[in-house]
């Protein structure tokens, strides 16, 4: 039977998206993140569950492929469909590749990602239609393999890697494709993957954003290749969704994107106490906006995080 995600019958679907998750060696830490992930899905009760990347940290693991099952473990066992994408950790390690983590992900019964278009570059690029009550499809999540790590570091442009050009004329096909489909109008859609864009630093210093960023730098490419202003173009794409920066949560809109970090669900690596959980969506079938909010270890949700008012940014020239 071919899987198909659909709506609710109140016309909502919900997605959790779990972020950083950097499953390896099992312990006491990894106990109490699988804890607090099975906790956060038995009370919202999701239609899909979202790893933006770094589902495991490979490079130590003394089984990279039982850590995954791990990772997929938990939604696999409450019969809830899923879907990854991979971050910078997920194949560090020598004896594994991010082909071989995609063909693993695929052979579990409850994920609902898809095998690889031809000639893209990355691995772990698919787009999922969500279909209303006539059976068309009424919304569109778009899944993106952002990289690892810089080619060019070596000659000093950035340390984390991009989405490629050949992966933005696949959405934009993608996009056509679905919006012809859709009678020329553009489906609502959601854009997830791993490392931000460029722009969360302009969304940051230039607009109104709610939540926090308590890391010193935002981890974009140094290399902008121009997917915002092909999201732009399309008109489909509302919201992006990423991870990566464990010790930011924030969100804004820039040009009338918002552009949305999940919240970590394992540590986030600063000195200071920031509880893990995970970012919750819902789309409303015939809406063309979301709603999202934090569902915290605890039990806390958060749906008003704290607003912070644009900065600017100083101009740096030269280096010391």
């Amino acid at each position: 039977m071919r899987k198909q995600l659909k709506f609710r019958e109140d016309g909502t679907f919900k997605i959790v998206q779990f972020t950083d998750t950097e499953f390896c060696n099992g312990g006491d830490d990894e106990l109490k993140m699988e804890a607090m992930m099975r906790r956060v899905l038995e009370d919202e009760e999701p239609d899909l569950v979202v790893y933006t990347g770094d589902v495991i940290a490979s490079g130590g693991c003394a089984d990279v492929a039982q850590a995954f099952r791990n990772a997929a473990a938990i939604p696999e066992e409450m019969e809830i469909p899923w879907a990854a994408v991979f971050g910078n950790h997920d194949s560090e390690a020598a004896n594994v590749t991010r082909e071989q983590l995609h063909a693993l992900q695929l052979t579990h019964k409850y994920c609902y990602a898809k095998p690889d278009p031809p000639n893209v570059h990355g691995v772990g690029n698919y787009v999922l239609t969500i279909h209303d009550d006539t059976q068309q499809p009424a919304a569109a999540l778009y899944f993106l393999d952002s990289g690892s790590y810089s080619p060019l570091e070596y000659s000093r442009l950035g340390f984390y890697d991009w989405i490629r050009r050949s992966q933005i004329d696949w959405y934009t096909n993608e996009s056509y494709r679905l919006t012809a489909q859709n009678g020329g109008e553009p489906l609502p859609s959601l854009g997830f993957f791993h490392i931000p864009l460029p722009e969360y630093n302009d969304v940051w210093d230039f607009s109104v954003c709610y939540g926090q960023k308590l890391e010193k730098d935002i981890c974009a490419p140094w290399i902008n290749t121009g997917f915002f202003a092909a999201m732009i173009e399309m008109g489909d794409i509302m919201g992006t969704f990423v991870g990566h920066d464990h010790g930011n949560d924030f969100w804004g809109t820039l040009h009338g994107i918002r552009l949305c970090y999940g919240r970590t669900s394992r540590y986030a690596d600063i000195n200071q106490p920031f509880l893990t959980g995970a970012r919750v969506i819902q789309l409303t079938a015939g809406e063309r906006d979301f709603d999202t909010w934090l569902h915290l270890e605890e039990g806390t949700i958060v749906r008003k995080q704290p607003a912070h008012q644009p900065e600017g940014r100083q101009v740096q020239i030269g280096t010391k």
